[in-house]
C-alpha cells in the first residue's frame, strides 16, 4: 500500500510542476491546495529536496520550487525517494536487494518468482511515467 509520505509527495510535485513560471511556492499554498498538513508536507519536501529533485528559498518570497524539469523526474525515483524500495519483498529489489532467511532457493521460490514479476511490472510504469504526464 502506497503510504500518505508518497502520496502527498506525488502531489505536491505535480502541484509545483503545473506552475507556469518555475517561482518559489509557500509550503502554506501547497499544503491549502492539496490538502495536506503543512508539518507533514514540510517534512516531505525537505527530503525531495535533499535528493535533488526540488530546491528551496528563504525570506518572504521563499518557498519550494523543482530543480529538475517534469520530464526528468519519473516516478520510480520519486517512488524510491518517499517509499524505499518499489519491490514487495527484499529477494527481489534491485537497490536494497537482501536474500530471505526462509528461502534456500529463489530460482524455485514460487513467492520469489511471482515478487519478480509484480516489480518488473511496477518499474516499467514508474520509469515511463514522469511529472509531465500529470500536467
Amino acid at each position: 500500500m502506497l503510504s500518505k509520505k508518497t502520496k502527498y509527495g506525488i502531489k505536491a510535485l505535480v502541484y509545483l510542476a503545473k506552475q507556469e513560471v518555475r517561482v518559489p511556492v509557500q509550503i502554506a499554498t501547497i499544503s491549502k491546495a492539496e490538502n495536506i498538513s503543512q508539518k507533514f508536507l514540510e517534512s516531505i519536501l525537505l527530503t525531495l529536496k535533499k535528493k535533488g529533485i526540488l530546491g528551496s528559498k528563504k525570506g518572504k518570497l521563499g518557498g519550494y520550487y523543482l530543480v529538475k524539469e517534469p520530464e526528468t523526474v519519473a516516478m520510480a525515483e520519486v517512488m524510491r525517494v518517499l517509499e524505499g524500495p518499489i519491490a514487495m519483498v527484499p529477494c527481489v529489489s534491485l537497490n536494497f536487494y537482501e536474500p530471505c532467511d526462509d528461502c534456500p532457493d529463489e530460482t524455485v521460490c514460487a513467492v520469489h518468482n511471482l515478487m519478480e514479476e509484480v516489480r518488473d511490472s511496477s518499474l516499467k510504469i514508474f520509469n515511463n511515467k514522469t511529472l509531465a504526464d500529470f500536467i
